[in-house]
């Protein structure tokens, strides 16, 4: 039972950048980005039921339980193998939703890693990948665990090793819905591709970057407060946004300096997901 009683990491992720190269016939996006993880994220907690009921006990704002992409993670990990536990998930919230932190993909995907091993059900990190794409773009990512150059519509991935840094987020109080975004007439859709082994740190930019400061003015008041620190960028589909730094020093100091309206946090970059074993 020594592993039903302990937490489950779900860290957040940033993209270093962003780009749309195009869109396939059915509508999706086809991306370039690189994922790098963070030591800052949400915790999971599986409580193994013997009703076979997969409930969650700790409910977002407006959001069905039935919705949560953590019960549907565990459902769908279920009806990929056949099992039939039951299991109460706890969620313990710091990623904020619409926020471009990869919250609710991370604990999707935590809860099909942490279930995979709970439940015994001998996946692999690709078949477990082929689950969480169903789920959502994101999630396969953090299966992976591992920053990585990712292409597709963010499935395809090719490591990377980043230089070590910290990271300051801010965090908006807008949400900013992922569809609306990729929705927008003004976004662009021709960046041109690269290949992954031509990236480099600091290449690139975020192509949804424009329309969410168009739509979200919060978004771009925050980019501009950071941009006094370096090239600040936002993540995926926004809100957040966030600067590098080399020094946790330099870091911690424009924290301090943070406008009393403004929120964010202090962050080390991963290279691994904390659950991968190395």
């Amino acid at each position: 039972m020594s592993e039903w009683r302990r937490d489950w990491p779900a860290p957040a992720k940033i993209n270093l950048f962003l780009h749309v190269v195009g869109r396939r016939a059915d509508g999706y996006h086809l991306l370039q980005t690189v994922f790098r993880f963070l030591d800052f994220g949400d915790t999971l907690r599986c409580e193994p039921r013997s009703d076979g009921r997969i409930l969650l006990a700790t409910s977002l704002p407006g959001v069905p339980p039935e919705a949560d992409l953590t019960v549907r993670a565990a459902a769908a990990l279920r009806a990929a193998t056949g099992v039939t536990a039951g299991v109460t998930l706890h969620v313990e919230k710091h990623l904020p939703m619409g926020g471009g932190l990869g919250g609710g993909s991370s604990d999707a995907a935590t809860t099909l890693m942490a279930l995979n091993r709970l439940w015994n059900t001998g996946l692999d990190s690709l078949q477990l990948q082929r689950i969480g794409l169903e789920l959502g773009a994101d999630v396969p990512i953090f299966i992976h665990g591992h920053a990585a150059f990712a292409e597709g519509v963010g499935e395809r991935f090719s490591d990377v090793t980043l230089p070590a840094a910290w990271y300051l987020v801010l965090v908006p109080a807008v949400v900013v819905p992922t569809l609306e975004i990729f929705r927008s007439r003004e976004l662009r859709r021709d960046t041109p591709a690269i290949a992954a082994a031509g990236w480099r740190p600091g290449f690139g930019h975020n192509d949804l970057e424009a329309v969410a400061c168009a739509l979200y003015p919060e978004v771009k008041r925050h980019l501009d407060w950071l941009r006094q620190y370096g090239d600040a960028r936002m993540s995926g589909s926004g809100a957040c946004c966030f600067v590098e730094f080399v020094q946790e020093s330099a870091a911690r100091a424009s924290l301090a300096a943070l406008p009393a309206d403004m929120r964010g946090f202090i962050a080390a970059g991963l290279d691994w997901h904390p659950l991968v074993v190395i």
